[in-house]
């Protein structure tokens, strides 16, 4: 499948992005650390009846970041919902990972309209998750589920981050208040729990649920914390079945 790379000037930064597929449009917001092209598995997936923009955020990727942003998740936000005017895609239902999820929470509750729905795969959002050095061996203990082929990929999108910003923006979580935001998520929400995942364990993903007013819960057997890369099919169908029932 073609795939093709598109680069915007966002507030002075170069921002990339993978596009693929036909049909509506469906951005991709990653995790932390991750980028554009650990995603490819879940795009080809939703490529049929999507067209899907893999974002990669400032500081990730290759898109551009500085040494003083993103610093925080409301850094990421905020170039989220900026590049999402320059590209023309306010209006879209967005896709977050991990991290992800949380940004497109407060896209949602802090840019109404910017989002017409919100699918959130493994996500964080809540300041009861554990403290960095607890999710970072949350993290070794995923890595054996995941796919060996996923590895180098994984290291690569991560040495471009740079480890000080993954931790920065990963201290920001206790920070970054949640509670008041997810009551103002007031779009069409699908939280996506893999049952195998240790680093967003289901807990975490039923709080946001009761926290998110009519948000839908979806959970994968055996998903391991990268559902997009380990069960690609299964997150495309029930985000594809999703959006075609709240866009009829």
């Amino acid at each position: 499948m073609k795939v093709d790379r598109i680069f915007l000037d966002v507030h002075g930064l170069r921002t990339h992005a993978l596009v693929l597929g036909r049909g509506a449009p469906l951005v991709v917001v990653p995790g932390l650390g991750c980028a554009s092209w650990m995603y490819l598995r879940v795009a080809a997936a939703l490529a049929d009846d999507r067209r899907v923009y893999l974002y990669d955020p400032p500081g990730h990727g290759y898109s551009q970041g500085t040494a003083s942003f993103p610093t925080c998740i409301e850094h990421l936000t905020d170039h989220l919902a900026a590049w999402l005017v320059q590209a023309g895609l306010v209006g879209t239902p967005v896709f977050g990972h991990s991290l992800g999820g949380e940004v497109t929470f407060d896209l949602a509750a802090r840019y109404p309209g910017f989002c017409t729905a919100v699918v959130a795969c493994a996500p964080t959002g809540i300041p009861e998750n554990p403290s960095v050095p607890v999710q970072l061996l949350r993290l070794l203990r995923d890595l054996p589920r995941e796919r060996a082929a996923l590895l180098v990929p994984g290291l690569r999108a991560y040495r471009h981050c740079g480890v000080r910003r993954m931790l920065r923006l990963a201290d920001d979580q206790t920070a970054h208040d949640t509670g008041p935001l997810l009551g103002r998520v007031d779009v069409p929400t699908l939280l996506l729990d893999g049952l195998s995942d240790p680093v967003i364990q289901s807990w975490t993903v039923q709080a946001i649920r009761t926290a998110i007013p009519d948000a839908v819960v979806r959970e994968i057997a055996g998903g391991t914390h990268a559902l997009t890369d380990s069960h690609p099919r299964a997150v495309a169908r029930y985000t594809l079945d999703f959006l075609e029932a709240i866009e009829r």
